[in-house]
């Protein structure tokens, strides 16, 4: 239907990369909107995410499953959205691959379905709003995983 596609380099080793994006509980952390977690285990979250898009008001509740997650190669992920009067389902994809300084991650994503009120939304504007959350993810990944990968300060005066 809609299809998104790029790469993604990180100093990350792919064991410490692949190790996180394999983890619900640390993915829940990098989508933007999250409003509340209903559960979360390693491979699978629900949550009620409140979108900033005109198109969309009040709540989703989102589901993320992990599937095929293999630490050292990939993750595919599912996602399945729906509110009042409306739905979307995607599938995301992330292969590990060696990179210059690290990782890199080619990645995919694809909005499989739209229902409801979202059908009658022209593909223009989800398409922005997709790209839109997708920048917000990656820069929260990368900021997550920095952060983790600076030692804590020692507390010298």
């Amino acid at each position: 239907m809609i299809r998104f596609e790029g790469e993604k380099d990180f100093s990350q080793s792919i064991a410490d990369i692949g190790a996180k994006l394999i983890d619900a509980r640390f993915v829940v952390q990098c989508i933007p909107d999250v409003e509340s977690l209903k559960e979360l285990e390693t491979d699978r979250a629900v949550l009620i995410l409140r979108p900033g898009f005109s198109f969309v008001r009040g709540t989703l509740e989102g589901t993320l499953r992990i599937v095929d997650a293999v630490a050292a190669t990939g993750v595919r992920y599912l996602i399945a959205n729906k509110g009042i009067g409306s739905s979307a389902d995607v599938e995301a994809t992330l292969a590990f691959e060696p990179g210059p300084n690290g990782t890199r991650i080619r990645w995919s994503a694809e909005v499989k379905a739209l229902g409801g009120l979202l059908k009658l939304v022209p593909s223009g504007l989800i398409r922005g709003a997709a790209e839109k959350v997708i920048g917000d993810t990656w820069s929260a990944v990368e900021a997550k995983l920095n952060a983790l990968a600076t030692p804590p300060s020692e507390g010298r005066s």
